[in-house]
C-alpha cells in the first residue's frame, strides 16, 4: 500500500482542539467486525486484537444517565486530584513538560492535566496521544516524532486513567527500556494515573476503585478515536478509526469543559496524592492473588480474560464478550452502570464483599 509522509505522520486531533491534544496516529479505514466475531478470532489465535476493531454505537440513555450522574458525583473529586497531579508534576519535571497519554484511557486525564498545568502554573506543557500495544509495545514511530519535534526526553510523562493488573504498565516498562537501550534519545517512563488499584504507577492521585466518568464511555468521551490499532500493511504511526458518525454524541469537550470549570475553586494540593511506598506492592499482591483466585474458582486458563476494577470491567461489557460480572457491592453507585449493561447482555452478576476492588469482569470462551 503507497502511503505519503504526510499520511504516517501527521497528528491528528479527533475532536480535541490542537491545543489540548495531538493523537501521534493514523486514521484508517478497515472492515469492521462484530465484537462476538472478534472475540472469537482472539481466542483461537487467528489475529491479534490490535489487528481487529468493531463498530462503535451510541449509549442508551438510561445508560448516559448514569454517566451524568457520576459526572455531578465524581467531578470536584476528579478536579481536586488531577489539581493535585499538577503540583506534584510540577515539583518532579519542572514548568516545561511533555505530556504523553496513553490512547485512549489515558487521554481524558491527560488534557485535563494539560489544562491544570496551565492554569495553575502557565507551564509550558505539549500534551500527545501515542499508542501502546499489549504484546507489541508502545508505538516508536511516535517516540521519534516527539524527537524530531523537540521536545527534552525527560520533560515527558506517561499518562493513564489508572491501573489494573499492571500489564500495559510493564509493557510500557518495558518499551521504554528497549528505547532507551537502543536509541540515544533517552525518556522517562514515569507514569501517572488518577486510580492505581494496581499498585504499578509512578504518579498517583488515589487508590481507590472509583468510577472515574470517562472510565465508562468509549469515543465520545476520547476524541471519537477508537483504541489503537497496528496493521502491517500501514507505515508510521500506529493506526486509529475515528467514529465520525458519532459526532452529534461527543461529549469529549463537554466533559473535560466540565472538569476544569472547577479549578478556579481549587487550590493545587499535594498531600491528596498517595505517595508510591510498600502500600503498592502489597496492593498489586493482592490483586494478584485475587485474579489467581478466580482464574482457578471459574476455570479461566487466559489471564487476559479477567478484568479487575471498574473501568476494566466496564470495557468488557462494553468491547467483549462477557460471562461473568462480580461486584462489591450491588447497591453501590459506583457499579450501576455495569449492572444496566449486564442486565442489557444478559450476563450473571454475582457480589462478592471480600474482592480488594469493587468490580471485577471475565470475558466468556467464546471457543467452548
Amino acid at each position: 500500500m503507497s502511503m505519503n509522509s504526510k499520511t504516517c505522520f501527521e497528528p491528528l486531533e479527533g475532536s480535541y482542539s490542537r491545543e489540548d491534544c495531538q493523537f501521534l496516529l493514523q486514521p484508517i479505514d478497515i472492515p469492521m467486525l462484530s465484537v462476538e466475531e472478534k472475540e472469537r478470532l482472539m481466542q483461537i489465535g487467528g489475529q491479534h486484537y490490535s489487528s481487529m476493531i468493531s463498530q462503535e454505537f451510541p449509549p442508551s440513555d438510561q445508560y448516559l444517565t448514569l454517566f451524568f450522574g457520576l459526572v455531578d458525583k465524581y467531578k470536584h473529586r476528579l478536579a481536586t486530584e488531577v489539581a493535585g497531579l499538577a503540583k506534584k508534576i510540577i515539583e518532579k519535571k519542572g514548568d516545561t513538560i511533555t505530556l504523553v497519554s496513553l490512547a485512549r484511557a489515558g487521554t481524558p486525564i491527560g488534557v485535563l492535566l494539560n489544562r491544570a498545568l496551565k492554569y495553575y502554573y502557565k507551564a509550558n506543557v505539549s500534551h500527545y496521544s501515542v499508542s501502546i500495544i499489549r504484546d507489541k509495545g508502545i508505538d516508536t514511530a511516535a517516540l521519534e516524532y516527539l524527537e524530531k519535534a523537540g521536545h527534552a526526553g525527560d520533560s515527558i510523562l506517561f499518562v493513564d486513567g489508572w491501573t489494573a493488573k499492571g500489564i500495559i504498565t510493564q509493557e510500557l516498562k518495558a518499551a521504554v527500556a528497549c528505547w532507551n537501550n537502543e536509541s540515544h534519545y533517552k525518556i522517562s517512563d514515569d507514569l501517572c494515573v488518577i486510580s492505581d488499584i494496581g499498585g504499578m504507577a509512578d504518579l498517583v492521585a488515589t487508590v481507590d476503585d472509583y468510577t472515574i466518568p470517562s472510565g465508562i464511555l468509549n469515543s465520545t468521551v476520547s476524541g471519537l478515536v477508537s483504541r489503537t490499532i497496528l496493521r502491517p500493511e500501514y507505515q508510521g504511526f500506529h493506526q486509529c478509526v475515528v467514529y465520525s458518525h458519532l459526532a452529534k454524541h461527543d461529549l469529549s469537550n463537554w466533559f473535560v469543559d466540565e472538569i476544569s470549570s472547577l479549578f478556579s475553586t481549587i487550590s493545587p494540593n499535594e498531600s491528596t496524592i498517595v505517595q508510591r511506598d510498600q502500600a503498592s506492592v502489597e496492593r498489586h499482591q493482592k490483586m494478584k492473588s485475587y485474579v489467581d483466585q478466580l482464574m482457578v474458582e471459574y476455570g479461566v486458563s487466559d489471564i487476559n480474560r479477567v478484568k479487575p476494577g471498574i473501568a476494566e470491567a466496564t470495557r468488557v461489557m462494553l468491547r467483549r464478550v462477557p460471562k461473568l460480572l462480580v461486584v462489591k457491592d450491588v447497591t453501590s453507585d459506583d457499579v450501576s452502570h455495569l449492572l444496566v449493561l449486564a442486565k442489557d447482555k444478559c450476563v450473571e452478576v454475582c457480589q462478592d464483599s471480600a474482592m480488594p476492588f469493587n468490580a471485577v469482569a471475565i470475558v466468556a470462551n467464546v471457543n467452548d
